[in-house]
């Protein structure tokens, strides 16, 4: 979208998903996402964390406490928050959050063959989640949860996310579904009869043959961490870990 574009959330509802999914296309404009994956690029290898299936960043701070649910105050790396946050505003996402906008970005590299298991995102945060996918497209699965809070084995939906997109969960998405990357070298059986947002893409074409080969992506997650240290008061939390 540039810009100057309105954008509501009723515009931009994933319809065969409860009321609470949404998707929107060029979120960013290419020459941003640019300037986003050369910035995080300049940052050193030490700050980032290396997982068995991929490796991830946690900004402005990793959350801290006993439960891991504590974010020391400091203000969002300007790359991150530039062009974003301010578009996120047009949506009114985070209004009724504690503090009104995302406090946190969780930025994760998926190389081709990696994803993650499905997951929910948490008490930690308030429940909304905005994630920009970069350089690359996704698949994720969404699974519902049977009588006994348990996933089913097989996802209901899958979401199709394309470079400079946002994803947006939020209420019944957030709370009663879990999410997941699968683990594929190209993602296949792709169509309007599997992909829930296939109607939303802004271009259907590298995905009209039904198979589409992975790149390096990364992910942007943002979400607004209910609990805030001050960071002399977090020395309270970091001395117990």
């Amino acid at each position: 979208m540039a810009s100057s574009d309105a954008l509501t959330l009723d515009s931009a509802r994933i319809s065969e998903l409860p009321e609470s999914g949404f998707y929107v296309p060029n979120f960013i404009l290419p020459e941003e996402e640019q300037y986003i994956l050369q910035e995080i690029s300049k940052l050193p290898s030490t700050r980032w964390t290396v997982l068995s299936h991929r490796r991830l960043l946690s900004l402005p701070s990793q959350l801290t406490g006993t439960a891991r649910d504590t974010l020391i105050a400091a203000p969002m790396p300007t790359f991150l928050s530039t062009v974003v946050l301010d578009r996120l505003k047009q949506l009114s996402l985070f209004k009724g959050s504690p503090h009104g906008a995302p406090n946190h970005c969780l930025v994760n590299e998926y190389q081709p063959g990696q994803g993650i298991m499905p997951h929910e995102d948490g008490p930690a945060y308030y429940p909304v989640t905005a994630t920009v996918s970069l350089a690359a497209h996704t698949t994720l699965d969404i699974y519902k949860k049977n009588d006994q809070g348990e996933r089913e084995a097989i996802p209901t939906w899958r979401i199709l996310q394309e470079p400079r997109s946002l994803l947006i969960t939020t209420s019944d998405m957030y709370k009663s579904t879990l999410h997941g990357i699968p683990e594929a070298v190209e993602d296949t059986d792709l169509g309007p009869e599997t992909i829930v947002n296939w109607d939303k893409l802004a271009d259907k074409t590298p995905f009209e043959g039904g198979v589409a080969k992975r790149q390096t992506r990364i992910s942007l997650t943002y979400r607004d961490v209910l609990k805030v240290a001050k960071v002399g008061g977090a020395m309270k939390f970091i001395n117990k870990r």
